[in-house]
């Protein structure tokens, strides 16, 4: 993988979770509401003032009370059906026609009709329902708080290369929260095992045609496929084949393992797939592994073991084309980094093949991506602007990407019109270690770490020209630095309207920048730093920018132009 990681690993819980924080899923409790709430989604809450506990809203206690799940109503669009029955936030809903709501899918199937009686909890705590009516193709007009309104469905397995429960100890909830959910897989993207569900919940999706799902194959093998994620692995493969039968299609992928599930199990899992036209394309991901566990030590990391994975799957990618229009079988992006290195822009597959790069979060097709922008801000004068404005304002633009960039993004940047302005910065991570070397999953410590060796290489060339120790006047130098740099703190400097600029003479200064894929949709690491704990533990400002060239080249300009 590139830039990205494959899916940003707590999207799902946090898709999952809403704002809830008890198994009623849509409720809060009282310890989580805080003081006294601002009028959000679950509607304001009353801070005793004997102990400090909030207090539920008349509304959420009759939420926490139902029978049933609840979803909580987070705005309501004016003039809306919605809103000409009186709802507002912090009211729920119950039902539609009668039928319970366990998610956004059931608001959407059940909800498709331009006449509904949906079933409420009001701010008082009063239940009631009420017909809605609305002209065609006008919006009900109500903007829920999470898209799942009863309990996420957990995962049951025992998978051995399980990313989740090789964390460290003490990392926030949402990033181990093991989800299974065949709901989730619909709306946000996530593999499931299928191992979970039941008779209803296969009827359910054949009915609403909750379609497509991804499903995680990793082997056809049934008792390989119990070797790698437990008992139930064949309840799994029998409810995929089912939901096939009906109609279901499915985007597989594979977890590899060395001497596991590749070579001759990997073929055989790729011909059972084969035999089964509604998966659309399976993708294989090398395992990946942290220090923080005992079990795994090895991947694909060899140019021969990747290569062998590669020449594995060629020949259903030559079947696919010709009988299906496309490669249909992907190998993820470090299998071509890992193999090819810096050659890897001439091995990569062409965009043609990504077709629209569905499988983007999942390592697949990032680095042909990422090449392609780079070539064409090349081309465009795009890289020679950006240059340009660098040079102008004595900047070297210092971009923060992990290791895996590394064996080819130095040596595109060489050969382009930014060689020498925009310098890599590539960044070990130490913080989960193994073999994870992405982008997105590089932590704030290690960002910090590597932000401060570069400021202390520069006062030791400092130190080296002047020929003496140059003690006293280091610390001058760098307190002058840290005033230079200093900035109203945010998540994300390009919001600030006015950059500090560093003289236009002498040594250039690092303008250091991190993708924003490093931060979740709360501008967090996965090590719970924000970018002024960043900048704090580093002693110098950086920047939040886009992952691609196309994007991030006009911000580096703006930047350098002080506009931002």
């Amino acid at each position: 993988m590139a830039t990205y990681p494959g899916k940003d690993i707590e999207r799902a819980a946090q898709a999952a979770l809403g704002s809830a924080s008890t198994p009623g899923a849509s409720v809060p409790d009282a310890t989580a509401l805080g003081s006294v709430s601002d009028g959000g989604a679950s509607g304001a809450g009353v801070v005793c003032t004997g102990c400090g506990t909030a207090a539920l809203t008349p509304a959420q206690a009759a939420a926490a009370a139902w029978d049933g799940p609840v979803a909580p109503i987070a705005a309501v669009e004016p003039e809306s059906p919605a809103d000409d029955a009186g709802f507002t936030a912090g009211c729920y809903l119950t039902t539609v026609d009668g039928q319970p709501l366990r998610d956004i899918i059931d608001w959407r199937w059940l909800a498709a009709e331009d006449v509904i009686t949906v079933g409420y909890i009001d701010q008082d705590g009063e239940a009631g329902e009420v017909e809605l009516e609305r002209e065609a193709g006008e919006r009900w007009g109500f903007e829920f708080d999470g898209v799942l309104f009863d309990q996420v469905k957990l995962c049951r397995n025992a998978c051995v290369f399980c990313f989740m429960r090789q964390l460290p100890e003490g990392v926030r909830p949402s990033l181990v929260l093991r989800d299974d959910d065949f709901r989730l897989s619909f709306l946000s993207g996530t593999f499931v095992t299928l191992t979970n569900l039941r008779p209803e919940d296969e009827a359910r999706i054949i009915e609403q045609q909750i379609s497509p799902l991804r499903v995680s194959l990793h082997a056809s093998n049934p008792e390989l496929r119990r070797s790698m994620i437990g008992r139930r692995a064949q309840h799994g493969l029998d409810a995929l084949d089912r939901l096939l039968a009906a109609g279901i299609e499915a985007h597989a992928q594979i977890v590899l393992m060395p001497g596991v599930n590749d070579g001759d199990a990997l073929r055989e899992t790729l011909e059972w797939a084969w035999e089964r036209p509604n998966i659309q394309n399976v993708g294989i991901v090398p395992l990946g592994f942290t220090k923080h566990q005992t079990a795994l030590h090895e991947s694909f990391t060899t140019p021969e073991a990747a290569l062998n994975v590669i020449r594995t799957i060629e020949p259903f990618q030559a079947r696919a084309r010709v009988e299906r229009g496309g490669p249909w079988v992907f190998a993820a992006d470090e299998f071509y980094v890992n193999a090819f290195g810096a050659e890897t822009p001439a091995h990569i597959p062409p965009a043609g093949d990504y077709g629209d790069y569905e499988m983007f979060e999942d390592g697949i097709g990032i680095v042909r991506s990422y090449v392609d922008e780079f070539a064409a801000a090349c081309e465009s004068g795009l890289a020679a602007r950006a240059a340009e404005a660098l040079t102008a304002r004595n900047f070297t633009a210092r971009f923060i990407v992990g290791e895996a960039m590394q064996p080819f993004l130095d040596a595109m940047v060489a050969q382009s019109p930014l060689a020498g302005r925009l310098v890599p910065l590539t960044v070990k991570n130490a913080y989960f270690g193994g073999n994870v070397n992405v982008t997105g999953l590089l932590c704030g410590c290690d960002i910090a770490a590597a932000v401060r060796n570069v400021l202390s290489e520069k006062q030791a060339i400092k130190v080296e020209r002047r020929g003496d120790s140059g003690c006293a006047d280091r610390a001058s130098s760098a307190a002058t630095e840290n005033v230079r740099w200093t900035f109203s703190q945010s998540e994300d400097c390009l919001s600030e309207s006015v950059y500090p600029l560093p003289p236009t003479g002498g040594e250039p200064q690092p303008l250091f920048l991190i993708p924003k894929v490093i931060l979740n949709d709360d501008g967090v690491t996965l090590d719970d730093m924000t970018v002024q704990d960043i900048e704090n533990a580093a002693g110098a400002a950086v920047c939040v920018v886009s992952c691609n060239p196309l994007d991030y080249l006009p911000e580096i300009i703006a930047l350098a132009d002080g506009r931002s």
